[in-house]
């Protein structure tokens, strides 16, 4: 049964990490994250019913599982000097846990566009225009995180999201792993057509 339905696996473990995330929310009283656990929610409910049409590869559905828990783990785990994992710098002064986590997760969404739109067209090598239009989406979904966040930080007291600086970091690193996916993409579809 599993076998025919690979999407199973994916949603058993991502139902099963947002419910501790919930439960780790409301017991330390961190209202940003039942927010975004509402929000994973209504973005997951959402990819289910392009899924249902478009069956995407199930390294895709991992992938934006994965990108759910990183997430999940960003806000809700402490680290005594920094507070929360998101705050943790990777490379110190170059890069952050949470800018590595919004340029996987908006290369994930590049991904996710080709995905959807590549069984549309009559040419499905991916070319330039279509890898452009899939790299912008995904920096829009980027932007429409962004402006998640910013109803976080108006409706909800305290929140972690940091101010204008880290917004327009958050930018850029939604394009850098925008543009890196849709990249390998093409390189990858190069190399399938050239090997065929």
């Amino acid at each position: 049964m599993v076998g025919s339905h690979p999407e199973v696996p994916v949603l058993l473990v991502t139902a099963a990490y947002l419910v501790v995330a919930l439960v780790a929310a409301v017991v330390t009283g961190n209202i940003e994250f039942v927010y975004y656990v509402a929000v994973v929610l209504v973005l997951g409910g959402a990819v289910w019913l392009a899924h249902r049409r478009v069956r995407f590869r199930p390294a895709v559905l991992w992938g934006l599982s994965s990108w759910g828990a990183a997430h999940m783990a960003g806000g809700l785990l402490p680290l005594d000097e920094v507070g929360v994992l998101y705050n943790l710098w990777l490379v110190p002064g170059w890069l952050k846990y949470d800018q590595l986590v919004h340029a996987a997760g908006f290369g994930l969404t590049t991904w996710l566009c080709w995905e959807a739109i590549r069984p549309g067209l009559t040419d499905a090598r991916p070319r330039l225009g279509p890898l452009v239009l899939c790299a912008a989406a995904g920096c829009g979904f980027g932007a429409l995180n962004e402006v998640l966040e910013f109803v976080a930080v108006l409706s909800i007291p305290d929140t972690n999201v940091g101010g204008y600086e880290n917004t327009a970091w958050d930018l850029v690193f939604n394009l850098l792993g925008s543009v890196v996916a849709a990249s390998w993409i093409g390189l990858a579809g190069r190399g399938a057509t050239s090997a065929a």
